[in-house]
């Protein structure tokens, strides 16, 4: 019986180039996704930089999907997906966020400089790990230690209105658990309980986008909720990192 993920691919087309380019051009929006933040942060206007956000983690969680429908690795071999996507993820991901903790002032006034500093250092070393991604060993993909979801604590820090030093001793926590070998779950990726770590996610994405059409009047019961799906998130990953799977076998 032939194997069906060894079979050649079918000759390049240029239907099969132009879908393949399609995809990097569509992880590529989220560079613009990324300025338009940065604007929206500069101009106050919270409620447009948590839609601009929403789109740009929409993009980053589809693209890798459509990557591998439409084999870009083989078909628009002249871009880097992967590069291409830490570059964009870098910029709404880190940038983004710690321009959030200067403007909003996040955390204590003396203290903002090293803060964002410590953010963009360490966060530009957690992208480039080789196996930032992925344990080759067991072929299962996950995040290896905080994935730098800094806009979107930098987020919950702004709607939680906590005391700036509990925001810097969080911050501090968060730079810490980027180099700690915990399994953070990718929800496009992980197989361990793939279908409900989705469930968790699109709830929280309700959620959020819920709170984007209420800010800034947004109801205790409705921040409740997506806390618990983070929740339920921070423990889908504690219980994958447990999980000890078997290597896999070529």
């Amino acid at each position: 019986m032939t194997d069906p993920l060894t079979d050649p691919l079918p000759t390049p087309t240029l239907k099969r180039r132009a879908l393949a380019w399609s995809v990097h051009l569509f992880t590529a929006t989220g560079a613009i996704w990324g300025l338009l933040s940065i604007l929206a942060i500069q101009q106050g206007q919270y409620k447009l930089l948590l839609l601009w956000v929403i789109l740009a983690m929409v993009a980053d969680g589809f693209d890798g999907i459509l990557a591998r429908r439409f084999h870009t690795k083989v078909y628009a071999t002249e871009v880097d997906g992967g590069l291409l996507d830490n570059i964009i993820d870098y910029l709404n991901y880190t940038i983004v966020g710690a321009l959030l903790v200067i403007q909003a002032r996040l955390v204590p006034q003396g203290l903002i400089l090293p803060a964002v500093s410590l953010i963009a250092l360490t966060s530009a070393l957690q992208f480039s790990q080789t196996e930032a991604k992925t344990d080759p060993r067991t072929k299962e993909f996950y995040f290896k230690g905080f994935p730098s979801y800094w806009n979107l604590l930098a987020l919950y820090l702004l709607v939680l209105g906590l005391n700036p030093w509990i925001n810097l001793l969080v911050i501090l926590v968060c730079v810490v658990l980027q180099f700690v070998p915990i399994k953070f779950i990718y929800p496009s990726r992980t197989t361990f309980y793939y279908r409900l770590n989705l469930g968790i996610v699109y709830a929280w994405a309700a959620s959020a986008l819920a709170g984007i059409l209420m800010y800034p009047d947004v109801p205790g019961w409705l921040i409740f909720l997506n806390l618990v799906c983070v929740g339920l998130y921070m423990l889908m990953s504690l219980l994958s990192t447990l999980h000890k799977p078997r290597p896999a076998h070529n």
